[in-house]
């Protein structure tokens, strides 16, 4: 058997979250008229994101995800990356690579895990690609080369992200038990629960309660 260390991208290895990426996408539709109802779209779900965000990730997730709907898959493509390239990539946090660089030393299989999408956050797994064994994150539903608003199953930074690591471990012979998680957020309490050593990292109030109550370690180096 062997182990592995989790990395729940958003808080741990960069600073930014997925509303900053869906609304960077929306603002840069084609056309005023197609970004005003984008960016008006999320303004709306945006206070239900807030709320939904420490109870329900996976339903909050979905949300945020709507304002795609309807546009063509490229242009999502061209606009993620340009989001990594101009925003996303000066906010990598350097302690949180480093963090991945030693349990890759250490002899973990390293898994990425994040909310945000390849065309967002492939670019970052592919510039540690060295010390990154797995990449997944959330893929949105395509029919015809236009976006449906949908996301496939299952999605990353909900509750259904714990029943992916039980078959991500019976996959690839993982012992739980002996094997390590970092993460930032609340709703990742079940990802942090289903290993042998968890760590809370620049936690929120939600998950860093949660781990004075459980005694788990907390780091703390948010920029």
């Amino acid at each position: 058997m062997k182990t592995a260390a989790f990395f729940r991208v958003e808080g741990t290895i960069v600073s930014r979250g997925v509303l900053a990426a869906t609304s960077y996408i929306a603002a840069n539709g084609q056309g005023l008229t197609e970004r005003a109802l984008r960016v008006g779209g999320l303004a709306i779900t945006a206070p239900l994101y807030g709320v939904l965000g420490q109870t329900d990730r996976t339903m909050a997730n979905r949300m945020a995800y709507l304002a795609f709907r309807n546009m063509r898959e490229d242009r999502v493509a061209v606009i993620g990356r340009e989001y990594y390239d101009e925003v996303l990539k000066d906010k990598v946090l350097d302690s949180g690579v480093e963090l991945l660089k030693q349990a890759k030393r250490d002899g973990h299989t390293t898994v990425l895990l994040s909310e945000g999408l390849d065309h967002v956050v492939g670019p970052l797994a592919k510039s540690l690609s060295r010390s990154v064994d797995h990449f997944v994150c959330n893929r949105l539903e395509y029919r015809d080369e236009f976006c449906t608003g949908r996301l496939i199953e299952p999605v990353i930074g909900g509750h259904e992200t714990r029943k992916w690591l039980q078959s991500f471990a019976d996959e690839h012979q993982i012992d739980l038990s002996k094997s390590v998680a970092y993460a930032a957020h609340g709703p990742d309490l079940l990802l942090l629960a289903a290993v042998g050593s968890p760590c809370a990292v620049n936690p929120d109030f939600a998950l860093r309660r949660a781990a004075t109550e459980a005694d788990w370690p907390v780091m703390e180096y948010r920029v």
